[in-house]
């Protein structure tokens, strides 16, 4: 362990509410290295009511803050980019022992991308929140006099958002939403995962350092749901941001309608991979087996069902086969792992139960199916892949979230869009075919928010989420902004 990360490690954390720095009502909790299962740091829970304070001060932030002006936000935004992006060498060590990602994954994605996404909220701060509308001439009513009716639309602010993310990519999701929040005039409540808030108290500790204004940002954390419920049925807030599970996600749903607050709920996934007859073998084996290779699996968007055509279904097995034996799995700190660890010991349970279950429901284990031999320590599941699955097997239709691949083989381009559609979740799909043109006529058929042709790469700037059990809502780019936004009318006599 390096000087930097001991210092990170060590290092004091307390809740941020109303501009002043304080410590956990309930006390503290542990937070876990899941590589070594050494304690990383001390994180401070929350107490409800705590919760229910950070809610007010942002709703006694929001007047003044509202109404700054694009460019202040949009400075300060900017400010926060830059800073974060000064702190890397602090930053990536804590991530890494807090999340077990790999060295590669937190100095590329982890950090980087956070930073790169209050640069681009930066730039939306100034994007343009007055649409204009032709005037229209109206009839006299009861109502008032006839005449040429002047009109526009704007983006306000919708008011308090509670900002609820998930462990796998905990300071990138949460730039993904406080960046959009605070551009268009909100403020915020930052409730980290469980597992690893440590990483989002400091970039919480740099929104402030680079100015913003007491109550606008504020952070609360806890190891259990009850300052996240808190958030949820507080008056004070008027938006709920999350992203997790979709069981999660029900109860946020049911619990916010009854203050009819805002939702956007990015939830589970179950990504369908529709390999055609014609695609590129090479192509569809590296970009399925990032299931393995990206973040162990841990992540929403992954390509987890392979559902492939029966002529090449064999060659696909064998190439994902292959592929699984030379990833090496093991110590995160290590620049030659490709593999780490789950982000838990509960959470590798999970994952081995479903294999197991797999198993019992008629699959073949092709490789991995256990935990690897070599580490005494850490909670770590091999690179894992399942044959001869049915679209009826649990392994099939529930969200596994871990390094764990299902291949499921179809006869004709009409049955391989049923097995992907046939799904409770829709939230990222793809196709892989030689032939574009075939490639986009299956792509437009799957009820999925996202499809990838030919890649598992994104684009930010597309408007992201899922539909059926995988959430409500678009943010990205400048959907981001809309989300996180009211429309409002005005008219006037011309």
């Amino acid at each position: 362990m390096n000087a930097t990360t001991t210092s990170m490690t060590t290092k004091e954390r307390r809740l941020l509410i109303g501009g002043e720095w304080v410590e956990g009502g309930d006390g503290g909790y542990e937070i876990v290295n899941p590589a070594t299962e050494e304690v990383v740091g001390i994180a401070p829970e929350a107490s409800v009511d705590q919760a229910r304070d950070a809610a007010r001060a942002a709703r006694d932030a929001f007047d003044s803050w509202s109404q700054t002006t694009q460019e202040e936000r949009s400075e300060l935004l900017k400010a926060a980019g830059n800073r974060l992006r000064g702190k890397l060498e602090e930053f990536v060590p804590l991530v890494i022992a807090e999340t077990g990602c790999t060295t590669t994954v937190g100095r590329q994605m982890q950090v980087p991308v956070a930073a790169s996404r209050f640069d681009r909220y930066a730039l939306g701060a100034l994007e343009p929140n007055v649409i204009p509308l032709p005037p229209q001439e109206m009839p006299a009513t009861p109502l008032a006099p006839g005449g040429l009716m002047g009109a526009l639309a704007r983006r306000a602010p919708v008011g308090v958002v509670a900002c609820i993310t998930p462990y796998n990519f905990p300071i990138v999701n949460m730039a993904g939403k406080i960046g959009p929040a605070l551009a268009m005039g909100n403020t915020v409540i930052v409730r980290p995962a469980p597992q690893d808030p440590l990483a989002v108290i400091e970039l919480v500790r740099v929104l402030e350092e680079v100015g913003f204004p007491p109550g606008v940002v504020n952070v609360v954390t806890g190891s259990t749901p009850a300052t996240g419920e808190a958030l949820v049925e507080s008056p004070d807030v008027d938006m709920v941001s999350f992203t997790g599970s979709t069981a999660v996600g029900v109860r946020i749903g049911e619990a916010g309608g009854r203050t009819m607050k805002r939702l956007l709920l990015e939830l589970g996934g179950k990504g369908a991979a529709v390999v055609l007859d014609d695609a590129d073998l090479q192509t569809a084996v590296t970009a399925i087996g990032s299931v393995w290779m990206f973040h162990s699996g841990q992540i929403c968007t992954a390509p987890t069902r392979a559902i492939v055509h029966r002529s090449r279904y064999q060659e696909l097995v064998e190439g994902l086969s292959k592929m699984a034996t030379v990833l090496p799995v093991g110590d995160p700190l290590d620049t030659k792992t490709v593999v780490g660890p789950l982000i838990s010991a509960a959470h590798r349970d999970r994952v081995e139960g479903y294999i197991g279950i797999g198993r019992d429901e008629g699959a073949e284990v092709v490789v991995g199916g256990g935990r690897p031999g070599h580490l005494e320590r850490g909670f770590y599941v091999e690179p894992t892949l399942l044959a001869e699955v049915r679209n009826d097997m649990r392994v099939a239709r529930e969200e596994i979230f871990g390094p764990v691949i299902v291949v499921e083989a179809f006869d004709d381009d009409d049955e391989g869009v049923q097995l992907a559609n046939d799904s409770d979740f829709g939230l990222y799909d793809y196709v892989f075919s030689s032939d574009s043109g075939r490639a986009m006529r299956v792509a437009r058929r799957l009820r999925a928010g996202n499809v990838g042709i030919n890649t598992v790469q994104r684009n930010h700037e597309t408007p992201f989420g899922g539909t059926k059990y995988s959430g409500v809502g678009r943010d990205g780019g400048s959907f981001g902004l809309h989300a996180y936004s009211e429309l409002q009318s005005m008219v006037w006599p011309g």
